[in-house]
């Protein structure tokens, strides 16, 4: 479980976890909005496939304390930097702090290898591009496929 302290606006504490026998169809079943549909895929079920066919994603199960509310997975590229993609909160769930808390939990958790953090987003996407400039990220000016790419900065050591 990755656990930074992190709460919703209902005081939720919300922790990731791996997709495993117990959860995976909770995960499976998260919706986004169906204005959002435009910029993620339609049910959670898509990314756990995609990490289930792949070597470069990991899925994760977004809970607000015991009930799974989210999906989101990480990779490592080439280069080492950390990436964050699939991330959907369900529906229902939304305009509760899960997104922002999702992202700061894995971000923390994430920045522990001394790495760039990096995600993309459709530019059209208004509000995951306020969320993300608002934790730090910042556009880099590449794009991936018709995404742009933002990164946190690598925190450095104490001096």
């Amino acid at each position: 479980m990755i656990d930074f302290g992190e709460h919703d606006r209902l005081g939720r504490r919300v922790t990731l976890r791996p997709v495993d026998d117990d959860n995976w169809r909770a995960v499976a079943d998260v919706a986004p909005r169906d204005d959002q549909r435009a910029f993620v895929a339609a049910l959670a079920a898509r990314y756990l496939l995609l990490t289930m066919r792949s070597d470069v994603w990991t899925s994760l199960a977004v809970y607000a304390d015991d009930t799974v509310v989210g999906h989101v997975m990480w990779g490592v590229d080439d280069d080492g930097s950390r990436w964050i993609g699939g991330m959907v909160i369900d529906a229902a769930e939304q305009g509760r702090g899960l997104g922002r808390a999702t992202v700061r939990t894995l971000t923390a958790w994430l920045a522990e290898a001394g790495q760039p953090i990096r995600l993309s987003y459709h530019p059209e996407n208004a509000a995951a591009a306020a969320l993300y400039r608002s934790l730090g990220f910042h556009p880099t000016g590449a794009m991936e496929d018709d995404e742009l790419v933002a990164e946190l900065p690598t925190p450095r050591p104490p001096a």
